[in-house]
This record gives C-alpha cells, structure tokens and sequence, in this order.
C-alpha cells in the first residue's frame, strides 16, 4: 500500500495528494476499528450483558488467602460456606453491629460487604442471618443499606407500616426459630405514608380497599392519642415511633418471640430510620418501648375493633373477598 501511495502522490498535483492520503488513513482506521472489535474484553473490567446493560464481573479472591487456597485444592461448596465467620453469636453483638454498620452509612463510609462468587454460590447451601429486621415497604429505606450488610447477614419482613400481622409474625417465628437469629428490629421511617393515613379521620380512607383498611386498622391505635403538637414534622416522628412501641409490644406477645427473649437468645427493640441524614435511632430499653395504660388499652380496643369488622377471630389474618 505504501508503494502504491508514492507512485500515485509522485504523479498528481498536491490536492490530489492530499485526498488519498486521507482515504489510505481513513482505510487503516477501519482495519484497526475491526481489529478492536474482535479482540476480547479486558476480564477485569464490566462487560454488556446482552441485554445492554453492565454486567460487572466480580473480583477473584486475593492470592493467598485462605478462600484462594480452597478453591486451588478444589473445595466444596461447603468448605467454602464454612468460612464465613458468624458476624452476631448473642443479642448484644447482633445490636452492636447493626449499629455498627449504620454508623458507616449515615457517615459516608459505608463497606457495601461484597462476596466473591465462590461465596455467593455457597450460600445455596444455606442461610445464617444474625438479625431480623421487620421494616416498611418504602422505597426509601433499603434495609442492607442502611445497616451496610451483605448478602444473607439480615432476614428481613417488610410491609407498609412495618405491622405485627399473622403474616409477618411467622417469617420472624421461622427467623427465630430456625435461623437462630439474635435480634428482631422493628424499624420506622421517616415520612412514613401508612402511618400518615392513619393519622387521617377514619372517613378518609374508609373508600380504599379491604386489604388496605386492614393495614391503616392495625396502626390506627398507636396514632389515636397523640399529645399536640404543632410542627407537622415532629407529629409524624412521633406517631411513626408510636406505632414502633405498639408493633413491637405486639411482637413481644407472640408465644415463639416470648420463649425466645426469656431464655436470652432473643432481643427485640425498636428502630426510626431517617431519611434525610440516613442515621437510626434505636429504641432499646424497657422505657424506650414502654406503652402507658392508656395505649395498651387502645391497642386492645383497635385489634377488637378490626377482628369485627373484616369478621375474623383478633389476630387472624383477613380472608380476601371474592
């Protein structure tokens, strides 16, 4: 090609010179373009998935350590299991690193615990969380987030409201049970909607459907006595840690949670996310979760109340209207 350009450039006039230079350079350009496309991606950095969309590939396992050597020995899924050290063994650990792990949300040094994916694959195998976490479905509160937590270290249940319902109450009596978890957190949020409904005259959403009404009832009681308060702010934080005390009351009632807690494997406290700062307040002693005579007497009342109205024994889970 070189040959053929100077026999060609040594007999035109300059502009002519200059244009085929620029198709010969333009020519090279596309075999290089080709050259690229063939050649495969780096395996350190994000390949597209075929759906268009990044697929980053995980990081192997440092040379050296004691995962690498595993798996150069071939280890077993199980092997590689049991490598994970437990992060909670008792209910004080489990709150101290729930705690922990909030501190470095809310202050910008968040960990975002990654598994290689050896580790990641192991945990078909089984699941060890060390905390429950009963939270609302909002959007805005992504429970392993907030608590920096990786993959299968938190069971978490959530509904709107964060409610202590049939439903709710047997994954936490599996968690429990089974999975042995130290902690169970009951955890509000700021801004929280189903709590701002139920703050709402019970007219307001008696139109919405049986299913939501549902939810709205089981709130409805821990709103209902509200001190005054002026500062439409500091009245939905208040009701939304109203209804934490109530809920979490509730839980404490179930007859798993109570054997749990009196034979000391089990913590249960409270929890207000907060939205815009991302801290956690935790509610943790007798006096933080206590219900005046008053409350326990409107909580009563309200789940009595609900139990007729959707026709089901109290604490019976409403049957959907066909």
């Amino acid at each position: 090609m070189k040959n053929r350009l100077q026999l060609a450039t040594s007999s035109k006039p300059a502009r002519h010179r200059i244009l085929l230079t620029s198709l010969a350079t333009a020519s090279l350009c596309a075999v290089f373009a080709v050259q690229a496309e063939d050649k495969p991606a780096p395996l350190n950095k994000a390949t597209p998935a075929p759906s268009g969309r990044t697929s980053p590939v995980l990081p192997a396992p440092e040379p050296g350590s004691q995962l690498a050597e595993l798996i150069k020995r071939g280890a077993t899924m199980e092997d590689i299991a049991k490598l994970r050290d437990p992060i909670a063994t008792n209910p004080k650990d489990a709150i101290e690193a729930l705690k922990r792990g909030n501190a470095r949300f809310f202050g910008g040094g968040a960990q975002r615990p990654e598994q290689s994916a050896m580790e990641r694959r192991a945990q078909i195998l089984s699941q060890t969380p060390f905390a429950v976490i009963l939270g609302c479905s909002d959007s805005r509160v992504p429970t392993e987030l907030v608590y920096d937590q990786g993959l299968g270290s938190l069971f978490i249940v959530r509904v709107a409201g964060n409610v202590t319902v049939p439903a709710t109450e047997g994954s936490i009596e599996y968690a429990v049970t089974h999975l042995k978890t130290h902690v169970v957190v009951v955890m509000g949020h700021e801004g929280c909607g189903a709590v701002k409904a139920a703050m709402l005259p019970k007219a307001d959403w008696q139109a919405e459907s049986e299913n939501i009404r549902y939810l709205v009832e089981q709130i409805a009681p821990a709103v209902a006595g509200l001190p005054p308060i002026r500062d439409t702010k500091s009245r939905l934080r208040e009701a939304v840690i109203a209804n934490v005390r109530v809920q979490t009351h509730r839980l404490k009632e179930n007859p798993v949670v109570a054997a749990a807690i009196k034979g000391q494997k089990l913590a249960v406290i409270g929890a207000y996310y907060e939205i815009g700062s991302g801290a956690v307040d935790f509610l943790e002693t007798d006096e933080d979760l206590r219900l005046t005579p008053e409350e326990l007497e409107r909580v009563a009342q309200g789940v009595r109340e609900s139990a007729a109205a959707h026709h089901q024994k109290p604490g019976a889970t409403p049957a959907p209207k066909r």
